[in-house]
């Protein structure tokens, strides 16, 4: 599915934290958290500017994930694979996407998180 990055709503980082989406779109005026690529968020730079108040966890405790419009101007969802279907409905509707946008399970340690962790 195509899309340009003026028609795709919005792009940016996500987590999942206690049930609840804590989404961050993409705004190029903010410099903090930004990415090496300079066009998304890194999850590890912005948690401390975007954590919940009372959250002591790092940037990696919670399931997380990002929409990405890539070279060939399609959104694509990454995001860890205990993110369920439910949630991943919340994620296009904040993030302005339809049904069919590409999602990508990314089960490596990029995405990792508690619920992946060995005891």
């Amino acid at each position: 599915m195509s899309m340009k990055k003026e028609d795709s709503g919005r792009f940016g980082v996500f987590w999942v934290v206690d049930g609840e989406l804590l989404a961050i779109p993409f705004d190029e005026n903010i410099e903090v958290g930004i990415a090496k690529s300079g066009r998304n968020y890194n999850h590890k730079l912005l948690w401390e500017s975007v954590r919940p108040p009372k959250c002591k966890k790092k940037f990696d405790y919670y399931p997380r994930g990002r929409v990405e419009i890539n070279a060939k101007e399609t959104a694509v969802i990454y995001l860890n694979p205990n993110i369920d279907e439910e949630m991943l409905a919340q994620i296009r509707e904040f993030f302005g996407l339809p049904e069919g946008v590409r999602v990508h399970y990314d089960g490596s340690e990029h995405y990792y998180c508690y619920l992946d962790r060995k005891l």
